[in-house]
């Protein structure tokens, strides 16, 4: 398929005289293989090389917990993150190392597939080299190629769904829906985000064509096979009403500001600076070349795609995927413009600039303690410090709990980080299994009422939310990682309290939080 040319529609099958072929008389270009391959490589070694480094996310410590708790869903996410994340430990090992072989692999398909999406949208062999660096070099690609996320998949379903409905729309083929409502119905799975692109996609070709595709009797068969495959998961969340928009909602509310406000800069910055006439140049392109009319659609999905993140206050890093196949579609004119030699100077020296500040801003590169120079800008990698001196600090203050009262003590903390890192390294100190009421971990506790002995506490930086649970709280500690990295733990109190206030059951539903 990737060799081919201009794949005719299947036997039987008519386009009319309005639909793709019409935009697109001429062949594909033969696959650039060797530097795409060669772009492919080094980047898997490169995410490679520097997996160990610092230690696991919060979420990758998260994703393990719900692993061992498997469901077709969870509050936050749907199953198949935490999937991926037991079967590559289990191969692998619980090691960041180990994990992260699963966001190398998404990540180097994903910088395949964006050069496959050049070559679609009629790129030569140096066009899809371009775009394949250009994405494995993009701060965003990087980062979450670097570490385990929903956000690591979730890239790849886009750009998966991107290039197959370019196909479909250059080539007319209908059976193409049937992949497509896989590759949704899969990613449905993994990040429910995907369904605005879906509805951006769908109005944009209502809005400009071509519209025979949409009347493909395969259209219907792609929806069906997409609602099995993202069937067990809206199951699961509507039994359980939908948590997933109230931690969306919560989102919204709390960051729904600062993200409108930083969603330009940010698209920028994810993506790279430098990058920014290659996309630009990638709209236009779609937009106006007369060969490429039958793809103007995808043009006119980011911008509807960047309304509605903008509307519900979402992420700035959510339409980035599309922005990607923006890039890859601008590729063919740098290609030409890079004929000169001067000019293909001018593009290394740019491209070894890109390089060096995107890996410095998305992969552990620097010492931990000199992360505050880049965690202004991805404070992911900051989650990355301090989770086993953090357990060390509560086990610390768990030890000074007379040992007769231990068997009714309880250790809480305030978020999903922290319970996880006490799950991963706790055993080490023989500590109990932590609780708490964020996200999902409000679905794996309470603990029994007969627990109603001394309460570690820890994160709660509220103390009336302690006086209303807890009865005889003081501080006994802090969380230092060591580092001097400010990142969310960083000084977080640690408090031992004499009880609770009411019986856990009682107490639960008050604790719980998104």
């Amino acid at each position: 398929m990737i060799n081919s040319d201009l794949d005719p529609p299947p036997t039987g099958a008519s386009v009319p005289a309005t639909g793709p072929a019409k935009f697109a008389p001429r062949p594909l270009a033969a696959f650039a293989t060797v530097p795409v391959v060669a772009v492919v490589t080094v980047l898997a070694g490169l995410l490679t090389a520097f997996s160990w480094r610092y230690g696991f996310h919060r979420d990758e410590l998260y994703f393990l917990v719900a692993g061992d708790h498997p469901a077709w869903g969870y509050v936050d996410q749907p199953p198949l993150t935490p999937i991926i994340a037991r079967a590559t430990t289990a191969v692998f090992g619980v090691t960041p190392a180990g994990l992260r072989v699963a966001s190398t692999l998404a990540c180097a398909v994903t910088v395949l597939v964006v050069a496959l999406v050049a070559r679609e949208l009629h790129g030569g062999r140096r066009a899809q080299a371009i775009a394949a660096f250009s994405a494995a070099t993009s701060v965003f690609v990087l980062a979450v190629g670097h570490m385990v996320s929903t956000s690591t998949f979730d890239m790849l379903a886009w750009v998966v769904i991107a290039w197959l409905a370019l196909r479909l729309l250059r080539t007319g083929d209908g059976r193409l829906w049937v992949a497509m409502g896989a590759a949704v119905g899969l990613a449905l799975e993994n990040k429910y985000l995907v369904g605005v692109l879906v509805v951006a996609l769908l109005v944009a070709q209502l809005a400009l064509g071509p519209r025979q595709v949409l009347r493909s009797r395969w259209l219907g068969v792609g929806v069906v096979i997409a609602a099995v495959v993202a069937g067990p998961n809206l199951w699961w969340q509507a039994a359980h009403g939908w948590p997933e928009f109230t931690v969306a909602s919560g989102i919204s509310a709390d960051d729904g500001l600062e993200n409108r406000l930083l969603f330009v800069p940010m698209q920028i910055v994810y993506l790279s600076p430098l990058f920014v006439p290659i996309w630009i140049a990638g709209f236009l392109r779609l937009w106006r070349d007369p060969e490429l009319r039958w793809a103007r659609a995808m043009a006119l999905a980011y911008p509807l795609l960047c309304a509605s993140v903008l509307l519900a206050g979402g992420k700035p890093y959510y339409a980035l995927p599309l922005l990607l196949v923006l890039t890859a579609a601008g590729c063919e004119p740098v290609a030409r413009w890079m004929r000169g030699r001067r000019r293909v100077g001018t593009a290394i020296a740019a491209g070894a600039v890109t390089t060096m500040v995107s890996g410095l801003f998305s992969l552990p590169v620097l010492p931990p303690n000199a992360l505050s120079a880049v965690n202004a800008i991805n404070k992911e990698q900051g989650e990355q410090v301090g989770w086993p001196e953090l357990t060390s600090a509560v086990a610390a203050q768990w030890a000074a709990i007379p040992a007769e009262q231990r068997p009714r003590a309880v250790i809480f903390t305030a978020n999903y980080g922290e319970a996880s890192a006490l799950v991963r390294y706790g055993p080490r100190y023989n500590l109990p299994m932590p609780y708490s009421g964020h996200m999902n971990f409000a679905d794996w506790g309470p603990p029994p009422d007969s627990a109603d002995g001394p309460v570690l506490v820890v994160g709660l930086r509220d103390d009336d939310s302690s006086g209303r649970f807890f009865t005889g709280c003081r501080q006994v500690g802090r969380v230092d990682n060591g580092e001097g990295v400010d990142n969310e733990e960083q000084n977080a109190p640690i408090a031992l309290c004499s009880g609770p206030a009411r019986p856990w059951s009682a107490l639960w539903p008050g604790l719980r939080h998104y």
